[in-house]
C-alpha cells in the first residue's frame, strides 16, 4: 500500500507515473466521495499511459473508451446505474475480462463480479486543494 498527498494538479502527474510504475493488474477501482477527484485521478493516469485524447467524465456514456500509446483504455462510471444487472446489460464484464486498462469509479456496484486482480485507489478530501490518494 501506498499513500500520496496531492496538492497541486502537477503533483498528480507525478503521482499517476508512480502509481503505473507499480501496477500489477489492469484493473483500478476508484472510490471516494463525490468531488474528490475519481474523474481527475483517472484523466492523468490515462494521459500517462499515452493518450492525447481528450478525456471527460462518463457519468451520462457509462463507459468511454480511449487510445494509449499501446492499448485501448476504458473510464467506466457506474454512479447513476442502479443494479448489477443494468451493468452486466451493458457488457461491463467484457471490459473487465479485456486485458486492458479499466479505470471504474463507484465499483462496489459489480463487486460480486470483479476479477480478484485489481488495485483499489481510495481518494480522500483534505481540504479544498488536497488529497490524500491511497493505492493497493
Amino acid at each position: 500500500m501506498k499513500e500520496f498527498i496531492v496538492a497541486e494538479n502537477e503533483d498528480l502527474q507525478s503521482v499517476s507515473q508512480q502509481i503505473l510504475e507499480a501496477k500489477k493488474h489492469t484493473l483500478f477501482l476508484l472510490r471516494g466521495d463525490l468531488g474528490a477527484g475519481k474523474t481527475t485521478l483517472s484523466k492523468s493516469l490515462i494521459a500517462c499511459l499515452g493518450s492525447t485524447d481528450n478525456v471527460t467524465s462518463p457519468t451520462f456514456s457509462i463507459i468511454n473508451e480511449y487510445t494509449g500509446s499501446e492499448h485501448k483504455m476504458y473510464h467506466i462510471d457506474l454512479y447513476r446505474l442502479n443494479t448489477i444487472e443494468e451493468a452486466l446489460d451493458i457488457g461491463i464484464e467484457d471490459y473487465l475480462h479485456s486485458g486492458n486498462n479499466c479505470f471504474i469509479e463507484w465499483p462496489d456496484l459489480i463487486k460480486p463480479i470483479l476479477p480478484n486482480e485489481h488495485h483499489n485507489l481510495e481518494i480522500h478530501i483534505l481540504d479544498d486543494n488536497k488529497r490524500k490518494i491511497i493505492f493497493e
